[in-house]
């Protein structure tokens, strides 16, 4: 049988890299926890979307809001434009798969919330819709995506952009970003609730 072992070793060093050189970009995820933190405490909420992995994300990011990250506290407002089935297909069906973001933003969101949008690539259609929707609307826009940005970079108030060109690190690294924001929210917002796990 074929040995792995130094493939693995190698994904991981490039993956801790690529954390690593992330952590340049504090800046602008503070910028981008800052602009959280004051829906927050003006009862907004985060919209976010994405495709394929990144709509694993997104979902994952609500999850962590509604539910919680570290500490047992109230619920904060987050929904996932990217889970209700009923709502993507009669979209899609009836006004194409483009509208499938944007559509249910315009329904959900209201003045004071915040939309997360994630593409690795910072091209996917449906994404750039519903970022320039969210403009529309006036609403700030948070963008995670990969090493140039793409389009969506043009269309956000702040934009993470991983530096790296593989898809696979990119959406590592953006697992990171947002379980460091649901960190920063929490101890923020409720530094008295009790950790779940201590």
């Amino acid at each position: 049988m074929r040995d792995f072992k130094t493939a693995i070793a190698d994904q991981l060093k490039e993956s801790a890299g690529v954390l690593t050189a992330t952590a340049k970009l504090a800046a602008e995820l503070d910028a981008a926890a800052q602009r959280l933190l004051r829906a927050y405490r003006h009862d907004g909420k985060v919209l976010t979307f994405g495709n394929g992995g990144s709509s694993c994300d997104a979902q994952n990011f609500a999850g962590e809001l509604v539910g919680r990250y570290r500490r047992n506290r109230p619920p904060l407002a987050a929904v996932a434009l990217t889970v209700n089935q009923g709502d993507l297909t009669s979209i899609a069906n009836d006004f194409g798969w483009e509208e499938v973001f944007a559509r249910q933003l315009r329904a959900h969101a209201r003045p004071g919330d915040v939309a997360v949008a994630i593409s690795t690539s910072g091209n996917s259609a449906n994404v750039l819709k519903a970022a320039e929707a969210a403009r529309g609307m006036g609403l700030p826009v948070i963008g995670l995506t990969g090493r140039t940005g793409g389009k969506l970079k043009a269309l956000c108030d702040h934009c993470v952009c991983i530096p790296s060109d593989s898809t696979a690190r990119i959406q590592e690294a953006h697992i990171a970003v947002i379980q460091i924001w649901c960190g920063i929210l929490e101890d923020e917002l409720f530094p008295d609730a009790p950790l779940a796990h201590p």
